[in-house]
Formats: C-alpha cells, structure tokens, sequence
C-alpha cells in the first residue's frame, strides 16, 4: 500500500502539500478587511454589517480590553451567544487583543457553563443577557472579574435594536412561556453596546501573535467522557484555512459569494468554515441567530440568495421538508458542505436532486480545528464517505493494539497534520492518552478503500452524537444520579426512524413513586437540552460486570 493512497484520488488542482499562509488568524482578518473593506461582511436580522465596520467596532473593544480591564495576553475570555452581529466582532476582538476565547454553548446549565469557566481559568466574560441569570448563580466560584453583557438588538441599529430588545425582554416567551430574559443582577458588569460608544474611534495596540499561541480553548468530551477544552493555536487554525483553500482552488469567487451560517459559531464547524474561512474569501455571512424557527430561516434564504451553505443532515432534512425552501432558485448555489454528523445517502441524494449542488461530507473534530478530510469538489466525491484527506493530513486506522490494519479493515482513525491540536488544556494524562505519536486517536472507527476515500463505520461504542454534538454517558448519569429517588442508572444512545440519534437511560428506583416526567424536568436542570435523555425505562436491576460497573451495551 503506497503512504498516501488518496494522492491519487486528488482533484488535478490539489497540490499533495501546502504552505501555511498566514502567522495569526489576526493575518487572515487584517487582510481581509483590506482587501474588502466597504463589502458587507455579516448579515442579521436584514442589517448588514461592512468589513470596514467591523473593524472599527473589534478596534473600540480592543482598546477596551487594553485600557480598562486587567485583561492581557493570553488571559482566558468565554464567549456565550448565538449567531449575532456582535458575534464575530468580539471573536475577532478577543482574538485580536491576544485573548484565548473560549466558546461557550449558550444552552448550557449553570452547572455546566461553571465546569467550563473554572476548568479554563476564564477571567473575562462576554454573554447575551438571555443567559445572563445563569451567570448570576455562579459568578461567585469563578475567577470572572470583567463581566460584560450584551443584547439581541446592541447592532441593529437605534429603532430597530431598541424596538427588538423592547420585544425579547417584555413580550416574547420561551418554548415553556418562561421570559426570554430572565431578571439577573450583576451589579459590576459593562454594558457591550454602551463599551462600544464610549470607546468610538479608539485603536488599541498590536500584539505579537505567531502561531503557537493559543487562540481556543474548544470545549469537548473528546473521546472520553468529561468536558476538556482542546488548546487550538492560531496555527492549527491558519492550517485548517490554508488546506481548504488548497481543496477548493479557484472555485470561489472571492467577494462576491453569500454563505449561510445557521450552524452556531461556538460550534468547531462554524467557526473555521464560515466564520474563519469565508471571511478570508470576502464572502457576505448571513447569519442565523434560530434555525429551528423553520419559517422565519426559509424567509431569510429566499431574502438572500446564497452560494455556498455548511450544515448537519437534520438541517438539510429540516430544509428540504419546508415547501418555501422547495421554491428557492438554486442556481447561484456552488457548495453544500455536511459535517458534524454522518450526512445520509439518502439525504445526499434529495439534495442534489432539489438544488442541483453535490452536498458534500466532510470529517473533522474540534481536536483537528475541525477539517481532516473532505470530498472532491469536482465531482469526484463519494456519496456514503468522509472523502479525502486534505494536503499536509494523513490518517492510518488502527486496531485495538494501535498496530496498522490492512486497506478495507476496520479500526480506529488517528490523524496528524498541522490542524491537529496542542493537547487537552491541563490534562497532560489525557492528552498522551489520545496520541499514537503524531496521530491522535479520534475514537472512531472507519475504513478506507482503494482510491483513498474514508468512510466511518462506527463511533466509539458509548459516544452518542445528538444534532451534531458529542453527549457522553457518564456526564448523563452522573446528572440523573444525583436525583434522590434515583438507585441506579445507566445510558446509551439509540437511534430514531431516520437514523438520528437520541438519549435513553435505565433507571433502578430508589422511591417507587419516581416517574418519567420526574426524572426528565430534573434533568433539564442539570444538563443542555440535547443531553437530555429522550426516553426513561425503569428496571428491578442493571447488568454489571464482575467487579459492578454497569453494562452499557447489555442495557435493554
């Protein structure tokens, strides 16, 4: 078998290997606000937003951060939102000022947003006051001492913005018909929007960034269960950038397509393909602050004609079941991209036949900043595989004794490359613990086939992959079993009609009275939403092995 067997399988543009273009992601943004400064950057909400005025606005927040906060190089920031304007501003903000950002899903529990911020060392906070009151119950066991809060409408403009806050904090209600806003008290925090005016024109002052500097701490369960933040420098970053560029050649226009961003910017995904890369080529970012909300998604795609869209299969399946969506002219649309999550072939194959555009997959993890492997973007993609290894990657799969296996066996998939992180921020066990060498063992099992193209077989046999995101047993369980009617309890993922995945847990009462309603409503204080178990079945006893540990697999 040759070293590189997918060389062969290169689009005739690819080279094998590519320079890493850029020192900083600071590079990648300066030269994009040169090159497209007046072109309209982000779009929310029908605002739109320059190159140019983004600037000035991560210019203000750098001066802030440098003249009236303790803040310095190398300081931890959380960074706790949705798809906003304000987004990408105090990424590239934080970014720019030599922060490390640390993103962090704004679904979290109070409970797990504190594991995050202690776990980080995290000294400064930027929050949309939706979530603010989670905040206030914590803030006292953390080492937070800048606090700064932000709202829906801060960039929408004096009306608009007014009028939109006006709406979310006193009329609007949650799925529960819970306020939208919760009353909090945080009596030292800043105001995002007020920090914005009183720093109006200010420039703070360059700092030295290369690539070995860290620039995220990207919180996952990695292949095993607790929460760790993978230390990505600005270097993996810059790889991950300079490779898909290598990939897609001279396919994109650069200033003049239109990318769609519903996937969330806390989300590895989102952040290197939309936020990072499609900055670099220029591209107008329409922002989704709510995909769920089917209705008001399809209204701003017929608003924006796009050519290029990231998502996960139940997006695309979202999509395609909305009749507005079925209406769209897709032919401006060059790229689809899946990832996050296994794309069904017969998804694929629904989208291709309605847009015209091969939804290509595409494989990484937070831990490889995402991308590893994508599919040709000249029709030479495989439909049921993860593609090819970008330039300057190589993946080997391994058996149980970490020995190669042979082409077409099954085994775990280790990748090395430049994209590939530092390690597990302070968990130097763990970090030697995920690496054969160079090749850090993803956790999942995959083949390749003759032509170089991957395909995964299998997850690592607990991992539970729900909407695209990692849930991992014990921190489940760990949840449900400080319920006090609970005894026992045991969970693993099981999958739907349409192959998406959903959490069950096996429950021994300690109170008979316990119910199902019970232990959800319980859970939900304790865990994100997609952590939260779908369907409870109570048992007499569980299966354990010899020394007590609980058999996920013989669950049933």
């Amino acid at each position: 078998m040759s070293e590189f067997p997918w060389h062969k399988s290169y689009p005739d543009f690819v080279k094998k290997t590519t320079e890493i273009n850029y020192n900083s992601i600071v590079e990648i943004y300066e030269q994009s606000i040169k090159k497209f400064g007046p072109k309209v950057a982000f779009k929310n909400m029908d605002v739109e937003i320059s190159f140019n005025d983004v600037a000035a606005k991560v210019d203000e927040l750098v001066w802030y951060f440098q003249n009236k906060t303790n803040l310095k190089k190398g300081d931890k920031i959380a960074l706790q939102m949705p798809n906003l304007l304000q987004y990408p501003i105090v990424i590239f903000a934080a970014l720019k000022a030599g922060l490390v950002i640390v993103n962090t899903n704004p679904l979290y529990t109070a409970d797990e947003m504190l594991h995050q911020y202690n776990d980080s060392g995290a000294k400064a906070i930027i929050i949309l006051e939706n979530f603010a009151s989670k905040l206030e119950v914590i803030l006292s066991k953390t080492k937070i001492e800048t606090v700064i809060v932000s709202s829906i409408g801060d960039m929408l403009g004096g009306l608009k913005g007014g009028i939109v806050n006006f709406v979310i904090r006193n009329i609007k209600k949650d799925a529960e018909g819970n306020p939208m806003v919760p009353k909090f008290n945080l009596p030292n925090s800043k105001n995002l929007k007020q920090i914005l005016k009183e720093s109006a024109g200010k420039k703070g002052t360059p700092v030295e960034l290369g690539k070995d500097d860290t620039a995220f701490l990207q919180y996952t369960g990695g292949t095993t269960g607790v929460s760790k933040g993978a230390e990505l420098t600005h270097g993996n970053i810059c790889a991950n950038v300079s490779q898909v560029e290598e990939w897609i050649g001279n396919s994109i226009d650069e200033g003049n397509e239109t990318i769609i961003t519903a996937l969330p910017l806390y989300h590895i995904f989102a952040l290197t393909a939309n936020c990072m890369t499609f900055f670099r080529y220029g591209a107008k970012n329409i922002l989704i602050t709510n995909p769920r909300d089917m209705k008001s998604f399809c209204a701003d795609l017929k608003k924006n004609p796009f050519t290029a869209i990231t998502g996960v299969n139940t997006l695309f399946i979202g999509l395609m079941n909305q009749e507005v969506f079925k209406q769209l002219d897709f032919k401006g649309l060059k790229l689809a991209l899946g990832g996050g999550m296994a794309v069904q072939d017969v998804v694929a194959d629904q989208w291709e036949k309605l847009t015209g555009c091969a939804l290509l997959e595409a494989y990484g993890l937070s831990e490889t900043s995402p991308a590893a492997t994508i599919n040709p973007y000249n029709g030479k993609h495989k439909r049921g595989t993860i593609g090819l290894p970008l330039p300057n990657t190589d993946l080997k799969i391994f058996d149980d004794n970490l020995k190669e296996v042979a082409q077409g066996e099954p085994g775990e998939i280790g990748i090395k490359g430049p994209q590939v992180m530092k390690g597990y921020w302070n968990r130097e066990e763990e970090t030697k613990n995920c690496f054969h060498g160079e090749y850090f063992l993803t956790g999942d099992i995959g083949t390749m086939d003759e032509e170089g193209y991957f395909k995964i077989v299998d997850r690592k046999k607990e991992m539970v992959l729900v909407s695209g995101f990692n849930v991992y047993p014990n921190e489940v369980e760990k949840a449900i079993s400080e319920h006090p009617k609970v005894l026992e309890v045991g969970v693993r993922g099981e999958k739907n009609e349409d192959g998406t995945e959903f959490v069950r847990a096996f429950i021994v009462k300690k109170d008979k009275s316990l119910t199902e309603e019970e232990v959800i409503e319980f859970s939900r204080t304790k865990l994100t939403n997609y952590k939260v178990p779908k369907s409870i079945s109570f048992r007499d006893e569980l299966p354990k092995s010899n020394v007590g540990k609980i058999l996920r697999r013989l669950l049933e």
